[in-house]
């Protein structure tokens, strides 16, 4: 395990790295599912999720985790370091930057507030690592209901970019900007 993080009225969030062979499957089951489908891998077969993640895991700038509630796997957090990706040559990369996707696949006992805690807690993780001053994120322009939820959570609306697969939204969310919207506990 990753990460472990109380969570009140959720119970223990957790990250788990992700197992390409143990979790493709699984991984399979979500990515596939057509109200994932800016995801970008909606057609993948199965042995595609597993190379995919595979090759994921292979890089040691870029980094793939399960998230779970109480041991029940929720969905898909990947991180990586903007300058080792595409997305670094369409944007001026700062000292601090850290890329990060999200994918949501809850079952239906889970669903209602999970993106409400999920998010801040992802976000904690990140900034665990004092380096870390910035998330930067680049969801589908066509995705409102990933951009409404960024502008909630806090991050700030950039320029759009044309990357490979998709026209993206370059968003931000700074280590101040989120402790001043999430202060610590005493």
């Amino acid at each position: 395990m990753t990460y472990l993080e109380k969570v009140t009225g959720l119970g223990e969030l957790s990250l788990v790295t992700v197992d390409p062979d143990r979790h493709a499957a699984l991984l399979h089951g979500w990515v596939t599912q057509p109200r994932n489908s800016f995801w970008g891998m909606g057609e993948h077969t199965l042995e595609q999720v597993r190379e995919t993640y595979a090759f994921v895991d292979s890089l040691p700038t870029h980094h793939a985790y399960l998230i779970m509630v109480d041991a029940e796997p929720v969905g898909i957090f990947q991180t990586y370091q903007p300058e080792a990706d595409p997305v670094g040559e369409l944007y001026r990369v700062q000292p601090g930057d850290i890329g990060m996707h999200l994918l949501l696949s809850p079952d239906r006992r889970l669903a209602r507030g999970l993106t409400n805690v999920v998010g801040p807690a992802l976000a904690r993780f990140l900034f665990r690592d004092p380096a870390a001053q910035r998330i930067v994120v680049e969801p589908d322009v066509r995705n409102h209901l990933a951009l409404r939820r960024l502008e909630i959570e806090g991050f700030t609306l950039d320029s759009e970019i044309d990357m490979a697969d998709k026209r993206a939204q370059l968003a931000f969310l700074t280590r101040d900007r989120f402790a001043a919207n999430h202060p610590t506990p005493a």
